[in-house]
């Protein structure tokens, strides 16, 4: 998002993905060696960044944002060559003072991820030699080697070069997002995190966070932002700010088809007030992959409800489901099920496929007609 702001205010954005350092691993934040990647993953790590950049910068035209990778200079690069270019700049006393160094001391570190600051710093000057960049942009993780990389361009063209870190993202309750953080794996590809699970995950925030969040991840004008803040605390129950940051993000991250479904689907299963029959097809294959599921093959008189709740797990039994429907807690597509429906008639499925089935306040099950 900070360089969507940059691109925005006319500058142009660099990139950068670490193709030649994603062979080592950077200690900045960490407590423990990463563990070593190959080529091949390298590479196909840096085709799918680049797919998911496509979503927040504009890569077109001659201003437009552009990727580079810095196994393009990293890898043909000799150690002899490294150590007389970029090394002599550096003093031990110099590297050994960064805090991404220092906090790693006591428990070990190798000279592999030692080395890992004079290789982004190799990083800064090379882009400034071929791009013309002055400006690193990075996470607070990353002061030590932006400032690094200055340093480096200072002293080896003599040139001006600066540096701005952004605030590691955290939780209400101060934990960093990460990729192996626990509860925070939040992925852009939708393979990892779904665009329902993706949306569920924004506005299910804690009210604590959502004012700073809605002024990170959206483009909104300060003036609904304050209007959100405020629905935040005089409406807390009306979720209107996690409603409107889950949107946005969900779509810039996996397009607004996508995040419409996600609302929708996500209005439905929690909201027993929700009509389904408003729902668009494109939902419901949305539920398919997040709700239990089930294919029915109907008979002539229709589709058998205990046979169906047993099916999709909602119920232990066709006993327990008996006594569900019994007790009137059992709803097949908004309509509740009495106690002597024995089935529901294909002609009450949505889209002619769909029945969504509910069970009490928030137990819900999806099943569709198998086709003929």
């Amino acid at each position: 998002m900070g360089l969507v702001h940059l691109q925005r205010c006319g500058h142009r954005p660099f990139a950068l993905v670490g193709g030649g350092t994603g062979m080592i691993g950077d200690p900045s934040g960490r407590s423990a060696e990463r563990n070593l990647i190959t080529l091949e993953q390298v590479a196909e790590n840096a085709a799918s960044i680049h797919r998911q950049l496509e979503h927040f910068l504009d890569f077109s035209g001659p201003s437009g944002a552009k990727m580079v990778n810095n196994a393009d200079w990293l890898m043909p690069m000799s150690l002899v060559a490294f150590l007389r270019d970029v090394g002599k700049h550096f003093g031990i006393n110099y590297m050994l003072a960064k805090d991404s160094v220092k906090s790693r001391l006591d428990g070990g570190i190798s000279y592999t991820e030692f080395s890992y600051m004079l290789l982004q710093s190799y990083d800064y000057l090379e882009l400034y030699r071929r791009h013309g960049v002055t400006l690193q942009m990075g996470g607070s993780d990353q002061w030590g080697n932006i400032t690094a990389g200055a340093e480096l361009v200072r002293r080896s063209d003599g040139g001006d070069a600066y540096g701005i870190t952004l605030p590691l993202i955290t939780t209400a309750d101060g934990k960093k997002f990460g990729k192996t953080a626990e509860g925070t794996s939040v992925w852009l590809d939708p393979a990892r995190t779904s665009p329902y699970k993706f949306y569920q995950f924004w506005i299910n925030l804690d009210d604590r966070s959502v004012k700073s969040y809605l002024r990170i991840f959206t483009l909104q004008e300060r003036e609904a932002i304050e209007a959100l803040d405020q629905a935040v605390d005089e409406r807390p129950e009306s979720r209107e700010a996690q409603g409107a940051l889950a949107l946005e993000v969900t779509a810039r991250v996996h397009g607004e088809g996508a995040a419409q479904s996600a609302r929708e689907a996500s209005r439905v299963v929690f909201d027993k007030r929700a009509d389904p029959t408003e729902l668009s097809p494109g939902t419901f294959e949305m539920l398919r992959d997040e709700l239990p599921f089930t294919t029915v093959a109907p008979a002539d008189s229709g589709v058998a409800i205990l046979d169906l709740l047993v099916d999709l797990g909602l119920v232990k039994s066709r006993g327990d489901a008996r006594r569900q429907v019994q007790q009137g807690a059992v709803t097949i597509n908004g309509r509740r099920i009495a106690a002597d429906d024995a089935s529901v008639p294909v002609s009450e499925s949505l889209h002619g496929r769909f029945f969504l089935v509910r069970k009490g306040g928030r137990e819900v099950g999806l099943a569709e007609v198998a086709s003929a």
